[in-house]
């Protein structure tokens, strides 16, 4: 059995200056982006400086996506207090609004740039879920994005402090460390699509995007069930209905991708 818990949400402080677990964790998330970013522009003789501006819009269109989306969501918590909107040192980013927002900006600033837009999707595809896995971190310093409540002899038991507690398990110590979870199956994506996908599907641009896209949808759907903050549609959770809008347009994608390069590649002989 092992039982864990966040040491706290701040890093360090530097007079008014105050570092969050957070924010360094989302840092670290977008440095290993843009490595692995940069590893393609290399492989696929890119522009690397357009392919890292690039990345570069993208990631601040999707921070500012992420917190919009969560915003409109969860608006009754802002409704009193607008700029608390700002704070997003608090927590409070929608992966799904991340990743909307982020191909909308860096997609447009590629093209724009003269990038080719489906091998910047792969290249997305590949950097989004190193991203997730080492941002999910984040989650857990701030002591949020855990799951319901399970019993101290659970073999992972995440410690979550009254404070953070909803009320309605306020008497709850224990609960399941869906942060992990999730940070997991990011890397097990990561690894299935930058060492197989990407190279298996290279002769096909877009699809490896849309491959992430599905099995990050399919984890999202398998975990979230379990996640006590879940911002809710009646009785459904909005992660969920957003996961299967994004697996159904994976699914749908993903051969119409490769019809189309068959179709448009010349046939040899």
């Amino acid at each position: 059995m092992l039982h864990f818990q966040s040491p706290g949400a701040i890093l360090f402080q530097l007079g008014p200056l105050t570092i969050r677990w957070y924010g360094l964790f989302i840092a670290l998330g977008f440095v290993a982006a843009v490595m692995v970013a940069t590893r393609f522009a290399r492989r696929w003789q890119l522009d690397q400086d357009k392919v890292i501006n690039s990345s570069f819009v993208g990631f601040i269109g999707g921070i500012a996506g992420a917190r919009l989306y969560y915003v409109a969501l969860s608006w009754s918590q802002f409704a009193r207090n607008p700029l608390e909107m700002f704070a997003t040192w608090n927590g409070g980013l929608s992966i799904h609004g991340g990743i909307i927002f982020g191909m909308i900006s860096g997609l447009t600033f590629a093209r724009l740039s003269g990038l080719p837009v489906l091998r910047m999707m792969d290249m997305a595809g590949c950097a989004f879920p190193i991203a997730q896995c080492i941002g999910r971190w984040g989650n857990f310093f701030n002591s949020e994005a855990f799951g319901l409540p399970v019993d101290k002899s659970f073999p992972l038991a995440l410690y979550i402090p009254e404070v953070s507690r909803p009320p309605k398990f306020a008497t709850n110590e224990f609960f399941h460390p869906t942060f992990l979870y999730e940070s997991v199956w990011n890397l097990a994506v990561f690894l299935f699509v930058y060492f197989f996908a990407s190279k298996k599907l290279a002769g096909y641009p877009g699809v490896t995007f849309m491959v992430y896209l599905a099995l990050y949808s399919i984890g999202r759907l398998l975990i979230e069930p379990i996640r006590t903050d879940s911002i809710m549609a009646d009785t459904i959770p909005v992660p969920i209905i957003a996961s299967a809008a994004m697996l159904i347009l994976a699914l749908i994608a993903i051969p119409a991708l490769v019809f189309y390069h068959r179709k448009n590649t010349p046939s040899e002989g």
